[in-house]
């Protein structure tokens, strides 16, 4: 590959997360232990170093960033040490499993893997056959993989980074690691095609707890930030981690809107449907701050074109609030004008059936609403019922 192509400056992205302090970074106050390893040749000697950190009994960050390519031979990804050319990627860079393999041990919940990297030609269409990167079941991982011959910069950090750091340097506290990925990728300014991790799909899983968080409980931090020439690592005594109830989280709709608007439609449903279920197990299904996700999510629905989507999403904060609010609180018909504003612009008939009962019903719950809403509604679902009904 030549040198031209390489677009990530992992001593520089190191240098930079070096200077953050240790207590936006691990989000404790505890002192800490830092070692670089900077220029490695010999990827042995870069999982021996990660073998070490991964025996810290608490949590873990594991930081990587330089150039993902791809063993020939095997199709396995590796991750580029200096020195890696094409045909020396078996013996001079480290192996995509290694990773999982050394971190694999580790009790879940424990460990973050943030990642910056680009992918070389070899590795791009492998990264596009997989959708995402393996990963290991123990391990939270977040980060990009920006496609080859991207037009940025070699030796300066990259934007990912630079925006992750930025994000954790912004306000008085330290969000979840989950709240700092979404923010630093809505203002990151992404190459196009770029793979973000996770991926929307995977953002969209039902969540075991709050997204990137901590137990509250688990003993000292340690962070070993592997790049993909530099290694650092930072272990510390025990100490307490902030209860997540007690972090307060910037506001990310602002990044949120901005990936909509550059057509990134499914990465921002999918922060979008993150800190919803982040915001209800945190303050309850019903919680104003639950519905207002909900409610952001139909927007972003109707955004996409999503309009049957965006139906379902209307009709039930609507129906949330009802359970809280009087039918005629402005933001409950807000809701109800939401879904059937949406459900009007719905053309096949089996989604506007299929949404029309629970919206029809409540609409009829809401008696300050202009009555002739109802009628045509219903008028509406008989002729697609007539339209059904008649021979092709």
């Amino acid at each position: 590959m030549r040198r031209r192509a390489v677009q990530v400056a992992p001593s520089a992205n190191l240098a930079a997360l070096g200077v953050v302090p240790v207590s936006l970074l691990l989000n404790s106050g505890v002192s800490c232990d830092t070692t670089y390893l900077d220029g490695a040749r010999d990827p042995n000697l870069v999982v021996t170093r990660l073998r070490t950190a991964a025996a810290t009994p608490g949590p873990l960050l594991v930081y990587l960033s330089g150039r993902l390519t791809v063993d020939r031979r095997g199709r396995q990804l590796h991750v580029a040490l200096a020195g890696t050319t094409a045909g020396s990627v078996r013996y001079t860079a480290l192996p995509w499993e290694w990773l999982g393999r050394e971190l694999r041990g580790r009790p879940p919940g424990l460990t973050t893997v943030l990642l910056d990297l680009v992918a070389d030609k070899a590795a791009w269409p492998l990264l596009q056959e997989y959708g995402s990167l393996p990963q290991s079941p123990s391990a939270e991982v977040y980060g990009v993989v920006s496609p080859p011959d991207f037009a940025g910069s070699g030796t300066a950090v990259s934007r990912y980074t630079r925006c992750w750091i930025a994000q954790l340097a912004a306000g008085p506290g330290r969000p979840a690691n989950l709240q700092v990925h979404a923010l630093a990728v809505g203002a990151a300014a992404l190459p196009p095609g770029t793979l973000v991790v996770p991926t929307a799909r995977e953002l969209a899983a039902p969540a075991s707890g709050r997204p990137g968080s901590v137990k509250a409980t688990d003993p000292g931090p340690a962070v070993q930030a592997v790049g993909g020439a530099p290694v650092m690592g930072r272990q510390g005594a025990a100490a307490r981690q902030p209860a997540a109830a007690d972090e307060p989280v910037r506001d990310p709709r602002p990044q949120i809107h901005a990936l909509a608007l550059a057509g990134r439609h499914a990465e921002a449903a999918g922060f979008a449907e993150a800190w919803e279920q982040y915001v209800r197990q945190r303050s309850g299904y019903g919680s104003p701050g639950a519905i207002s996700w909900l409610e952001i999510r139909a927007d972003l629905a109707r955004m996409e074109g999503s309009f049957e989507l965006a139906t379902r999403l209307w009709t039930k904060a609507g129906r949330i609030r009802l359970g809280s609010q009087s039918p005629d609180a402005p933001e409950v018909l807000a809701a109800a004008a939401g879904a059937l504003y949406c459900w009007t612009r719905l053309r096949e008939p089996v989604a506007a059936l299929d949404t029309a009962t629970e919206l029809i019903r409540l609409l009829r719950d809401l008696p300050s609403l202009d009555p002739r809403n109802v009628k045509l509604a219903e008028q509406r679902v008989e002729f697609l019922h007539g339209s059904s009904s008649r021979p092709g």
